[in-house]
This record gives C-alpha cells, structure tokens and sequence, in this order.
C-alpha cells in the first residue's frame, strides 16, 4: 500500500523549469511542504521522491493524517 500511495503521489506532482538558473522545481500540491529543486529533471524527480518518503515516514511516526490521493488512504491505527 505504501509503494501505491508514492507512486500516485508523484503521479500528481508539478515540475517547472526556474528561469534564473535552468534549475528544475517540482512539488506535490496535495503534500504539503513536499518540495525538491534540482539541475535536471531526473535528478528533481529522484529527489523529490525521497522528500516524499521522508514526509511520510515524518507524518506516520508523529501520528499525522495523511491526505487521500487517488483513493489511496494511509491510515495510522494504533496496535495493541
């Protein structure tokens, strides 16, 4: 379930290239704060998927909701 949620995450993400340096930005809208710049566009999408994994594993681990992307929902239940 988790590769499935990445993935349809990044499926959303936006991508632009900065006009002041040719930089490379992208960013999930419905992932707040889930962000990467970098020189080319392999090299933002690699990290941008990093930054997504980190933002979840941040969000699981402080108990955060997650949104729904696609239908796909993580959500964190407490285990006995």
């Amino acid at each position: 379930m988790l590769l499935e949620y990445v993935q349809a995450a990044l499926r959303h993400a936006k991508y632009e290239i900065l006009a002041d340096d040719g930089s490379y930005y992208g960013e999930i809208p419905e992932c707040n704060g889930v962000y990467a710049n970098a020189r080319t566009l392999e090299e933002c999408r690699e990290e941008l998927r990093e930054v997504l994994e980190e933002w979840v594993l941040f969000r699981v681990h402080r108990n955060l909701k997650l949104p729904a992307i696609d239908g796909i929902e993580l959500v964190i239940r407490e285990v006995a």
